[in-house]
């Protein structure tokens, strides 16, 4: 039996791994036809658990999304992300993602434990994978980095650099150089994606003008568009679900 859309579904994480994990979100094309989707950048990194009917189980890590990108669902395709905070790659995986940028980098099939049947049920999944991150979470972290990621976050990206060094106590230089180092990018294009993630939510429910840290209405277009690739109008009518913004699918 198939369905006319795509099926999304996503799970929020518990407290234990919050500061680490963004959510759990999965796809499934039961369709019984090939899907154009446009996925948008949501500031996320994601590790991806992926079987089509064609095609192996395969584990790969995903690393940000700077630009929108057009991708093709094949039939029967099923796929469980975890959506992770930047902080994770360096105290989860011990590794710079900035080489990542729009790219993948495949992982061994039985990575962090995790089997093919695994990808059969959505909620056992999100349970295994919480308790094996929190196995993984370190007992001490950089109060620097943990300060900063919490205000990058609870802010959405609207606090200004200097603002995120003087509450920080760590040198807006210094601050630039981790995120080059590990993430590819500066903080202030990263807090350029964390304003688009919380704009497409405005304008899923019609709120198509800006109402976070735009200049004007002409630069918050433009921003959108380059994100996403069609303006806020067009945005918002999404016809047949085409754009994927993680953060915008229905939690539990």
């Amino acid at each position: 039996m198939t369905n006319d859309e795509i099926q999304y579904k996503k799970n929020l994480p518990d407290k234990a791994i919050a500061d680490f994990v963004e959510c759990f979100w999965m796809v499934e094309n039961t369709t019984g036809i090939e899907k154009e989707v446009v996925v948008m950048p949501d500031a996320n990194f994601d590790l991806v658990f992926s079987k089509d009917g064609n095609e192996p189980f395969q584990i790969y890590l995903l690393g940000l999304g700077t630009l929108y990108d057009k991708r093709k669902i094949d039939i029967d395709t099923k796929m469980f992300f975890i959506s992770f905070k930047l902080i994770a790659a360096e105290y989860l995986f011990h590794q710079s993602i900035a080489h990542l940028l729009n790219e993948f980098q495949l992982l061994p099939d039985d990575f962090w434990g995790f089997k093919e049947s695994d990808i059969n049920d959505f909620d056992a999944f999100c349970i295994k994978a919480s308790q094996i991150i929190k196995q993984f979470i370190p007992n001490t972290i950089d109060p620097r980095k943990q300060k900063l990621f919490e205000l990058i976050y609870a802010s959405n990206g609207e606090m200004t650099i200097k603002e995120f060094s003087e509450k920080t106590f760590w040198t807006s230089r210094q601050i630039n150089r981790y995120f080059t180092r590990y993430f590819g990018i500066s903080l202030k294009v990263y807090c350029g994606f964390l304003r688009f993630r919380v704009s497409f939510e405005q304008i899923k429910k019609g709120k198509l003008f800006p109402e976070l840290n735009f200049s004007d209405q002409a630069h918050f277009s433009r921003e959108v568009k380059k994100l996403s690739g069609v303006n806020p109008r067009e945005l918002h009518q999404n016809k047949n679900d085409r754009f994927i913004q993680v953060s915008a699918i229905n939690d539990k």
